[in-house]
C-alpha cells in the first residue's frame, strides 16, 4: 500500500470515529433525530442556541418540540433542512428563540434533550 492511500484512509476513518452518533428525537415530535448543540444559553428574553453550520443555516431550518408534564417542560430542536452550502471550514450559528416563541414563561425551568458537544473548530 502506497503511504498517500494510507493516509488518506487513516484520514477519513478518523473522521468517522469522531462523528456523533445520531440521538432519535421523542416519538411523536415530527423530528427525525435530534441536533447536536456546541452551546445553550438561556437568556432573560431568549434561549439562544449554537449549531453547526456551512454557512447557509438559518433559524427557519430548525423545528422545535415542547413537552409539558406537570411542572416539567422539556424542549428539542431538529433541523427541518440541511445546510447544502459548501465551506472548507468547520463553521456554526448561533440562534436565538424567545420564551414567547418557544411557548414558555420566562423562569421556567426546561430540560433541554439535545446532545451538546464540545466546540473544535477555530476561534471561540
Amino acid at each position: 500500500m502506497n503511504r498517500r492511500l494510507f493516509v488518506l484512509t487513516a484520514l477519513a476513518l478518523c473522521g468517522c470515529a469522531t462523528a456523533p452518533p445520531p440521538v432519535l428525537a421523542p416519538a411523536g415530535s415530527g423530528l427525525a433525530e435530534l441536533e447536536p448543540l456546541y452551546r445553550a444559553d438561556a437568556g432573560r428574553e431568549a434561549l439562544t442556541i449554537s449549531v453547526a453550520s456551512n454557512g447557509c443555516t438559518a433559524k427557519a431550518d430548525f423545528a422545535f418540540y415542547l413537552e409539558r408534564k406537570g411542572e416539567a417542560v422539556t424542549l428539542a430542536f431538529g433541523r427541518k433542512r440541511l445546510d447544502t452550502c459548501r465551506s472548507f471550514a468547520m463553521g456554526k450559528t448561533d440562534m436565538a428563540f424567545t420564551w414567547a416563541e418557544l411557548g414558555v414563561p420566562p423562569r421556567t425551568p426546561v430540560f433541554l434533550l439535545n446532545p451538546l458537544l464540545a466546540w473544535t473548530g477555530p476561534g471561540r
